[in-house]
């Protein structure tokens, strides 16, 4: 009997700090409370399901009679990037995060780098996206130099023009630098960032952006494969997983492509996890402090929810979560630590169950592949029991 999990990632869609945020200077952050009590969203079929009930949501919304399963999980990784929340979330924790170079790359790597790919560099410092274009773009396109930066968040970013170096050349230069940065310097992602337009105030970014991520160790995704079972991710999926233990993917870029890829892959006959990143909450939206901006992505993820439902299996298995925060209502633009939200539904799920907080995102892990009786041997543990209708 073919069945299919679908584990969507609302991307920064955090619930609430986390008890230990204070020390990443997180201390009141909360996504979700924000931004519904700032612009109230009218996100109605979230809300049927159970985000509202959630234990310590901070907003109005709770119904008598949620139809699906709920709760929020704890991240015990150390870090709030990407990379770390979706390894939790697949099963892996990390005693010690990735390191971040607040300061720029060392002197001496950066050299290394740029002999090796032939090219100058300019920046090397933290910077927003954008905001780096509009200061080095120009001079970018004289010198044909590439553009390095980094975040508060552990990545090592190469952005350059399309015109200037071909998509094929800076995906090699971020292997290169894949491989070079090892050891204390083995950031969670080099990304490629790619852009066109002509001057400082129209450089834009493409869909041509590629992660290049730090391998793993085993994950579901990895224990899912040998299993025999599909491994299907759509967006940056497959990067952050360093394409290991993903069968098929559609590198879908933004929300609205990533959801079209989606319900096409729902259509199709497989038997397994259909892993889905929803990156524009973070991207566009939480990194630039867009609180209204945020807000409509909700809504429109919300309407399409029926959609994902009318395509489910009679033993298909929902699950709707996040990775990390991304408050754009709190300070600075970086991501910012919280819990995450968890909706589960499906036909054989329980409705209304309350999870409470659980001690690890890897939870999610062992649910998955408890779903598909796959032995776990991921952190974790499964929800399965408590989720699933009886007789």
């Amino acid at each position: 009997m073919n069945r299919k999990a679908i584990l969507i990632v609302l991307d920064s869609v955090g619930i609430g700090a986390l008890p230990d945020a204070a020390a990443y200077g997180d201390a009141g952050a909360d996504t979700l409370g924000h931004v519904i009590n700032t612009c109230h969203p009218r996100i109605p079929n979230l809300m049927r399901l159970g985000l509202g009930n959630i234990d310590g949501a901070g907003f109005a919304g709770a119904v008598d009679a949620p139809q699906g399963s709920f709760g929020r999980l704890r991240e015990v990784s150390a870090g709030k990037d990407t990379t770390t929340g979706h390894w939790e979330i697949a099963g892996v924790q990390l005693s010690r995060p990735f390191p971040t170079f607040p300061n720029g790359f060392p002197q001496e790597f950066m050299e290394r780098f740029e002999r090796a790919v032939g090219r100058g560099t300019l920046g090397n410092k933290p910077a927003s996206g954008t905001a780096i274009l509009d200061e080095l773009g120009e001079e970018h396109m004289k010198t044909g130099k590439l553009i390095v930066y980094t975040s508060a968040d552990s990545v090592f970013q190469i952005a350059a023009h399309e015109d200037v170096v071909p998509l094929e050349e800076l995906y090699r230069d971020c292997e290169i630098a894949r491989e070079l940065l090892t050891g204390d310097l083995e950031v969670g992602r080099v990304i490629a960032r790619p852009f066109v337009g002509g001057h400082a105030g129209a450089f834009r970014r493409t869909g041509g952006r590629r992660d290049f991520s730090a391998m793993p160790p085993d994950t579901m995704c990895d224990l899912l494969e040998r299993a025999g079972k599909t491994v299907y991710g759509v967006g940056k999926i497959e990067d952050i997983f360093g394409h290991r233990g993903i069968t098929k993917s559609n590198h879908a870029a933004g929300n609205p492509a990533c959801m079209e890829a989606t319900l096409a892959a729902m259509r199709e006959d497989f038997d397994g996890l259909l892993f889905v990143n929803l990156v524009d909450f973070d991207m566009v939206y939480g990194h630039r402090r867009d609180a209204a901006g945020y807000a409509a992505a909700l809504e429109a993820f919300d309407a399409q929810i029926p959609q994902i439902q009318a395509l489910m299996g009679e033993h298909d298995m929902l699950m709707l979560t996040a990775d990390h925060g991304c408050d754009p209502c709190h300070t600075g633009t970086d991501h910012t630590r919280e819990h995450i939200p968890l909706l589960v539904w499906g036909r054989d799920i329980a409705p209304g169950v309350n999870l409470g907080t659980r001690e690890t995102y890897a939870d999610i892990a062992a649910t998955v592949l408890d779903f598909f009786g796959v032995e776990s041997t991921v952190r974790g543990s499964s929800m399965l029991g408590k989720i699933m209708k009886r007789g």
